[in-house]
């Protein structure tokens, strides 16, 4: 029988114990001096979800299961993470997606790593000129908002690549969970049925949408607990299980997709979806402390941006310098506004343009990067520009899984639309979301997209091309090279940061999973100039040294909530004797609404 995660049971008292440490840091602190310092994180958090036999852990409890399902017929982690793919497309129509895209991580029993990149591209009739007015300047609700906004959708060739070339179950044992939860429904978690309510008016500037995701009249709303039902998303599914790829990208649902971008002005036809292709390609590797650390190479930014992070963090010895301390903050905020400087320089899709990774992930080149930090202030803004390394010869509302099996592979998935319900369009006859990934792109050089990410000539609107991400799917492994940790978040611009700050929570502050993902986090993406907290995240003596040593601190809100990332991750415990097997601990961060579900 599957472990229920106890993720939504534990989620307020979790939250409401880190607060507690919060405000017991704020009244004890003496009056405020540049010693005083915040304290450790609390030793008291719930205990990770524990399953003996394989675990994932998902944004949404039914996906999870869908993917537990396959463990208990004998798949493997390859398959369990293909099966809630799709089930999130179903359940999770604000994030989990096939009209969208995303990376995967895969480390096989022997240990070899390697990851498919199934990130959307641009349409072959993108150009800038799209994206600009008759002036030139970038017209940005183009990229966010209808149909110019979406790229080729790659989650299905993604999952389903994955599925032929390291799967073992067939098609229509992974994809029946799916299916059933559209062809049936499902009950409607109180937090969607609030979302859809809320989304109104978004959905009803566009008819089709308007049709599928509302009940036609503001007045009438959705209710907790309402049996939710996507006949046409089922017949989708259908059709990729009947057909595999070409259910998707040829025949009746490409069609239903061509003929509504080309009626209302959108790019994608029929020869993009034919053509698109998910790619296979090395992962980004480092290692940190004695331990290796697998994420995603260009063009996600998230692998080049963790190991730079890390390279920095391993310099010094954080775990000492306390979790969250005014030291600790003030080092890791120099961090990271260096790497998101390179972020923007040099990252872009290495299909089209020469990207440094080699270069950007050596430790020496940290090194340098890192030398003029100052202990006692900031570094001027002006003076934090990209680094140039050696050359060689990437929403807010994103959605990540972890899986892990017994036999030693593990998967991290990341997929996202971009904003929530990506482009809010969605196809007629076909039921589903439409990304707008057009937004990752650089419309103009130094107009930021929607999350406030800069970039260069690297990343420009062109045909065939796909747009940076920060999506970071993570696999660790330990000192021994067995798997010890799968991590990955959503969030936009924070999802490396948030990555990054769950590993070295583990690493060096000592934490179990579940008080690693709760623990509260900070972010800085070099523009704009200002190092962000959670709520409750920084007490008032670390707030005042930060700002006593040149920093803009504040509460961050991004996409509309004070608390920001919702990780999905686990541990893998490995046996001290022969006769023992994997354990494993897993987390839903109690920030939303997900599940760590294991047998």
């Amino acid at each position: 029988m599957p472990l229920r995660s106890k993720a939504r049971a534990f989620s307020l008292a979790l939250l409401l114990t880190i607060t507690a440490v919060g405000l017991s840091a704020w009244t004890t602190a003496p009056s405020p001096s540049p010693a005083a310092e915040s304290p450790p994180a609390s030793a008291t958090a719930p205990v990770p979800e524990y399953a003996e036999n394989g675990m994932v852990v998902a944004a949404k409890e039914r996906a999870a299961e869908a993917g537990v399902a396959m463990l208990e017929k004998g798949g493997n982690a390859v398959d369990a993470a293909v099966a809630t793919g799709f089930a999130l497309a179903v359940v999770h129509p604000w994030a989990g997606n096939i009209g969208g895209g995303g990376f995967m991580v895969i480390r096989q029993p022997d240990g070899t790593v390697t990851t498919i990149d199934h990130r959307e591209d641009a349409p072959s009739g993108a150009t800038q000129d799209v994206y600009l007015d008759d002036e030139g300047n970038a017209v940005r609700a183009r990229s966010r908002r209808g149909h110019l906004a979406s790229g080729v959708p790659g989650t299905v060739a993604g999952l389903l690549k994955a599925l032929d070339e390291h799967g073992t179950l067939d098609r229509a044992t992974v994809m029946a969970p799916a299916i059933r939860l559209a062809r049936d429904g499902f009950p409607l978690h109180p937090s969607l049925a609030q979302d859809l309510n809320e989304s109104y008016d978004d959905f009803a500037a566009f008819p089709i949408t308007k049709k599928y995701f509302t009940k036609g009249d503001s007045t009438k709303t959705y209710r907790p607990g309402e049996r939710f039902v996507q006949e046409d998303l089922a017949q989708t599914l259908t059709r990729i299980r009947n057909q595999g790829r070409d259910g998707f990208y040829e025949g009746e649902t490409a069609a239903l997709i061509a003929d509504q971008f080309a009626e209302n002005g959108g790019l994608i036809d029929e020869q993009d979806l034919a053509e698109y292709e998910a790619v296979e390609r090395d992962p980004v590797s480092a290692t940190y402390r004695g331990y290796t650390v697998h994420s995603m190479g260009p063009p996600s930014s998230g692998g080049v941006a963790i190991a730079q992070l890390l390279n920095a963090a391993e310099r010094k010895p954080i775990g000492q310098m306390g979790f969250n301390s005014s030291r600790t903050v003030h080092y890791l905020g120099e961090a990271m506004r260096r790497v998101y400087a390179d972020r923007a320089e040099w990252l872009g899709d290495p299909d089209h343009v020469d990207v440094p990774t080699d270069g950007l992930v050596r430790k020496d080149y940290m090194r340098n990067r890192m030398a003029s930090f100052d202990s006692m202030r900031v570094t001027p803004s002006d003076s934090v520009k990209a680094g140039q390394p050696v050359l060689a010869s990437e929403s807010m509302e994103t959605s990540h899984y972890s899986v892990a099996d017994s036999s030693g592979m593990a998967v991290s998935v990341t997929t996202t639309l971009n904003s929530g319900y990506g482009s809010k369009v969605v196809v007629d006859g076909a039921g589903f979301f439409m990304n707008n990934e057009m937004n990752d792109f650089v419309l103009k050089p130094g107009v930021p997209n929607i999350y406030g990410l800069s970039g260069t000539e690297q990343n420009l609107v062109a045909p065939d091309r796909r747009m940076v991400s920060s999506m970071s799917p993570t696999i660790v492994e330990d000192p021994q090279g067995r798997p010890f940790m799968v991590i990955g978040a959503p969030g936009g611009s924070t999802i490396i940061t948030t990555t990054f700050q769950v590993i070295t929570n583990v690493i060096d502050h000592g934490m179990n999973i579940q008080e690693a993902i709760a623990a509260g986090r900070i972010h800085h993406q070099w523009k704009p100039r200002v190092l962000s907290y959670e709520k409750n995240t920084l007490p008032y003596d670390v707030r005042w040294n930060l700002r006593a040593r040149g920093w803009e601190v504040t509460q961050g809100v991004f996409g509309g909530i004070p608390q920001w990332g919702r990780a999905q991750g686990l541990r893998v415990k490995h046996p001290s004797r022969p006769d023992q097997t994997f354990t494993f601990r897993g987390s839903s961060d109690p920030r939303g609404t997900g599940a760590a579900v294991g047998f």
